[in-house]
């Protein structure tokens, strides 16, 4: 089917001659290219509201990163959810997937504690991944304060987000109660035909791809590492999961990959392939009914494992 009918005069703006791709300049520009594109066209008033928002620093082991606790409208305890923006492991922070936080928080019924993990090429792999696990270890041992349910600490992510939710998932088996992943990146080992298929036109771009990776990934790595490369990872004894894909996305067929590997490794996974959607639709809702629809879903989904 065609892009959906909403996404296409953003995709037109985007496209059009003179707009800078996220890969054409320095992360620092492409930064803030992207806090242009998501924050500073953003109205308060169209934010998803919650109950509660609360800056917090995650300290630990001599780390100190930002993060953001939300809080849903709810009594008694509720799922913990550990979330990661995307980014490509090389832009977004706690402000521009802030609304994308609070869908899931709103809809899902659950406290979200959204991470400002360090990004590349400041701090390369594995030091995101590192980043990522102090953070669920210090969801871990604030839960009473967070959701108050020991036994419902999820992780989230999209794109790369999606990818360090993934390898947490695999760190972190046992204290994992589910995993969100939001197209997630879950192979730099291989190439598969949705890079080709849908490498220009929709926002993500197979050149992006090739910048981010680039940024976040050292020379010295092995691509095939399961914290680079969750699909590679030993799959069994994971906890269910919602692995969402777009049809116009870069990041598809290894998305879906990584849900048929979930599935044959015998974990409860829940696959939505939304067609007609391109990469980032989780943070469209506001100008895409059908993006809206499918972030609806999405939530409904994970609600459903955290039940």
């Amino acid at each position: 089917m065609p892009v959906d009918e909403s996404l296409q005069p953003l995709l037109a703006l985007l496209n059009a001659p003179g707009v800078p791709k996220l890969s054409d300049g320095t992360p620092e520009a492409a930064r803030l290219n992207f806090r242009r594109f998501t924050v500073d066209a953003r109205q308060p008033e169209s934010l998803v509201p919650v109950a509660s928002v609360e800056d917090v620093t995650i300290d630990s082991e001599g780390v100190a990163l930002p993060g953001r606790v939300y809080r849903p409208e709810a009594d008694g305890p509720v799922p913990t959810i550990v979330f990661f923006h995307g980014g490509g492991f090389v832009i977004g922070d706690i402000d521009t997937h802030d609304d994308q936080v609070r869908w899931i928080c709103r809809e899902v019924g659950a406290v979200v504690l959204s991470v400002g993990y360090r990004l590349a090429p400041e701090s390369q792999w594995p030091g995101p991944v590192d980043d990522a696990l102090t953070a669920v270890e210090w969801a871990l041992s604030h839960v009473a304060s967070l959701g108050g349910d020991a036994a419902r600490v999820a992780v989230a992510g999209d794109s790369a987000g999606g990818n360090l939710a993934a390898v947490v998932a695999q760190e972190r088996r046992d204290v994992i109660a589910a995993q969100l992943l939001i197209y997630p990146a879950t192979d730099f080992a291989d190439v598969y035909p949705s890079m080709s298929e849908n490498s220009d036109g929709y926002f993500l771009t197979g050149a992006d791809m090739v910048w981010f990776s680039a940024n976040y990934v050292p020379p010295s790595a092995e691509l095939a590492d399961p914290r680079l490369s969750p699909l590679r990872g030993r799959l069994d004894g994971l906890p269910p999961a919602v692995v969402v894909t777009a049809e116009f996305d870069p990041l598809r067929d290894a998305g879906d990959a990584y849900a048929a590997a979930l599935e044959a490794a015998g974990v409860r996974t829940i696959a939505h392939r939304f067609d007609g959607l391109i990469h980032g639709f989780f943070g469209l809702p506001g100008i895409s009914p059908a993006s809206e629809k499918a972030v609806r879903i999405t939530c409904a989904s994970f609600r459903e494992l955290l039940a």
